[in-house]
C-alpha cells in the first residue's frame, strides 16, 4: 500500500488542487462548489465560474478540505468544513440538521483512478476529522451513501460510501433514505 501524507488546501496548495482537478475541475466542472453555492448558482457558475469562487475562498483563508499526497504528486481531495458555510447542505430536505451542534461536514471526495481502492478514502476521512478538530469542531458529519451492490457507477462515488465512514470510526444518526445515512463522530 502506498505512503499517503496530507496537507490542508490553502494558498500555497492551490496549485496542487488544480493539478489534481485538471482542467475539468474534477467532475464536470464542479470545482467541488456543489454543496456551498445553491442549485441555481452552482449551475451558472459551473466550469471557470466554480474555479475562480473556489480560488476567492482559498484566498480568504476559509477552511475548505484537505489534499492527499503520494510523494509529491496530488492523488485525493477531501472536503471538510463547518455546516453553515455550505449553502446546499443546509437547505437539503433530505438532510436536515438533526440537532444544533456546530459540526463541520465531509461532502466530497475526489481520488485519482489509479490510486482508488486502496484504502485512501479511510485515510482521508481520518486526516479530514483530525483538521476539523484541530480547528475546533465538536463533531464531523458525513452523508455517504450506502451500497446496495458491489461496483457502484464512479459519478455516485464523491459523496463516500457508508463502510468507509463507518472504518474511520463514525455512527449512524439517522437514515433518512434507503440509500443514503447521517453519520458523525464526536470528539
Amino acid at each position: 500500500m502506498p505512503f499517503f501524507h496530507f496537507k490542508p488546501l490553502c494558498a500555497d496548495t492551490w496549485p496542487d488542487l488544480e493539478n489534481l482537478f485538471g482542467a475539468k475541475g474534477a467532475c464536470g466542472g464542479c470545482w467541488c462548489m456543489t454543496w456551498r453555492l445553491s442549485s441555481r448558482d452552482y449551475e451558472r457558475k459551473k466550469g471557470e465560474g466554480n474555479r475562480e469562487l473556489m480560488h476567492q475562498l482559498v484566498e480568504s483563508g476559509q477552511p475548505l478540505g484537505i489534499i492527499a499526497y503520494s510523494g509529491n504528486e496530488p492523488v485525493g481531495w477531501c472536503s471538510v468544513s463547518p455546516r453553515d458555510s455550505l449553502v446546499r447542505l443546509e437547505n437539503s430536505r433530505l438532510l436536515r440538521r438533526p440537532d444544533d451542534v456546530p459540526v463541520w461536514s465531509i461532502t466530497c471526495f475526489f481520488v485519482k483512478k489509479e490510486y482508488r481502492r486502496k484504502g485512501l478514502t479511510v485515510k482521508l476521512i481520518q486526516a479530514a476529522t483530525d483538521y476539523a478538530f484541530s480547528h475546533g469542531a465538536p463533531a464531523v458529519e458525513a452523508y455517504p451513501m450506502i451500497a446496495k451492490k458491489e461496483t457502484v457507477p464512479e459519478v455516485f462515488a464523491f459523496i463516500g460510501f457508508a463502510k468507509s465512514f463507518e472504518k474511520a470510526g463514525f455512527q449512524v444518526l439517522k437514515q433518512p433514505s434507503d440509500t443514503r445515512l447521517i453519520m458523525r463522530l464526536s470528539r
